[in-house]
């Protein structure tokens, strides 16, 4: 199918779309697979193999954990987070897996077979599993590729995949894969490029469907940002990192009129988009639900830069229920139209191209998302993008021991700020720029494609290795 807005932002439990979210959908499709079979009565033994990035870094991100839930057939967008605390303890406890719900097998982490410096050649998030009877005989196999903002491919069908892609996009009323694409459908239509995207999801979902999904999914991110408000404490894995959002958030409160909880002084606009974005983050750094968008490493910069249209954009302060729910709608919209962009034209795996093409591809999201809401033309939005991805280039996915926390959880809040000033910027600006949204994704591509593996989600470069994690 066509990527879409709900493909680009869906629900998860974290700390990773790429290590955890796509690890577990894996697992999940092949319990089912292994259950529709017919053959889950006679399996005896399991394998899991790990590769490349998912091994090196599988530890911190949750990855082993995730996929024992995946075969348990738990999904990552339907699972809580106090059934993955639960069914985690029992496994722990008792040293057994209910496969596919039903079936218990001896298995743990420990089982698991990793090879970090064996890359499959279609993507460097692989993994394999495969069930036996008695007496050893494969009774099933599947290789799939975790490629980023929790996507699946199972090896042997990459080009059926693309086909299918392509096929279903010849079925939108307005296909678009480029930028410049995109901006044609703008001008022969006169339409925004939220409007484009909305038309294209049409083709799929009611008007209605299309509005309660998207006002669901700011609504699991405002609800995510108020758990970890309520978190106190250090972040699991280690490192010792101390939560900093309900501490912020205490004190923006001491800060407000009167002490209205509602009241929001603009000369702390900055102040409460780091807070939302590190809440985010913290949060997903927890293994709590978060919305990828369109990964979970980068979970934090869409609803930051979200929150500033909404309590700071010029106009705001009197707007009315349905008018917030409408900028919540056009916002996500337009930041889904460029998110398809990153998706088909270049990656959003930290893995495949380093942290660029996570948060890099969020703040150009959220650029375009905040720049259609403020009033932009298209080509005031497509530079909004352009500016924050141009100023994104080159990042490196070097987190400190495999965990998704230094330095992630800063860069988010640091990005929101990029996409902010990257949108205010577009529009002081008649859209004509030097640099097109095209150009600057074809780099990041090229980039990723350049850059050292040492640099992209392997704990083997950077500050992963330049900073004692104890």
């Amino acid at each position: 199918m066509a990527v879409g807005v709900f493909d680009l932002f869906s629900i998860g439990i974290g700390p990773s779309s790429s290590h955890t979210v796509g690890p577990m959908r894996a697992a999940a499709v092949f319990a089912e697979e292994l259950k529709q079979s017919g053959a889950l009565d006679k399996v005896a033994g399991l394998r899991v193999d790990l590769y490349g990035s998912l091994a090196a870094t599988g530890h911190g991100h949750g990855t082993m954990t995730a996929i024992l839930l995946g075969l348990e057939g738990f999904h990552p967008e339907k699972i809580l987070p106090d059934e993955v605390e639960d069914r985690l303890a029992a496994i722990a406890e008792t040293g057994t897996l209910q496969l596919s719900g039903s079936v218990p097998l001896p298995y743990a982490v420990k089982d698991m077979v990793l090879r970090p410096l064996t890359i499959l050649p279609r993507h460097t998030n692989g993994m394999t599993f495969t069930v036996s009877d008695a007496d050893g005989e494969v009774l099933h196999s599947a290789t799939f590729f975790s490629v980023g903002g929790g996507f699946i491919v199972r090896e042997g069908e990459e080009d059926a995949a693309l086909k299918e892609l392509d096929e279903s996009k010849k079925e939108l009323p307005l296909p678009f894969r480029t930028a410049a694409e995109l901006l044609g459908r703008c001008q022969s239509k006169g339409l925004s490029i939220g409007e484009v995207m909305f038309v294209n999801e049409r083709a799929s979902r009611s008007e209605q469907e299309i509005r309660e999904g998207l006002l669901h999914i700011y609504s699991v991110m405002e609800s995510c940002v108020q758990v970890s408000l309520k978190r106190e404490g250090l972040l699991p894995g280690g490192l010792r990192v101390r939560r900093r959002a309900p501490d912020w958030h205490e004190r923006l409160l001491k800060e407000s009129r009167d002490h209205d909880p509602d009241y929001r002084d603009p000369k702390y606009w900055q102040e409460w988009v780091n807070l939302i974005a590190l809440a985010v983050n913290e949060e997903n750094a927890s293994g709590g639900r978060v919305v990828t968008a369109p990964t979970n490493g980068a979970a934090g910069i869409i609803p930051a830069v979200l929150y500033y249209a909404l309590h700071f954009a010029p106009g705001m302060e009197s707007a009315t229920q349905q008018d917030r729910d409408d900028v919540v709608v056009k916002f996500l919209l337009t930041a889904g139209a460029i998110g398809v962009l990153y998706k088909e034209q270049a990656s959003i795996s930290g893995a495949e191209v380093g942290c660029q093409g996570e948060v890099g591809s969020a703040s150009s999201m959220a650029a375009a998302g905040l720049a259609e809401v403020m009033g932009g033309t298209p080509s005031q939005v497509e530079n909004a993008a352009e500016i924050a991805m141009e100023h994104n280039l080159g990042l490196t996915c070097d987190p400190i021991g495999g965990l998704v926390q230094v330095p992630c959880i800063e860069r988010n809040a640091i990005a929101a700020a990029k996409a902010i000033n990257a949108a205010k910027m577009a529009l002081w600006g008649d859209g004509s720029h030097r640099v097109s949204l095209d150009e600057v994704i074809v780099t990041m591509r090229e980039t990723g494609r350049d850059m050292s593996s040492k640099y992209k989600e392997t704990a083997m470069g950077g500050l992963a290795v330049n900073v004692v994690e104890c």
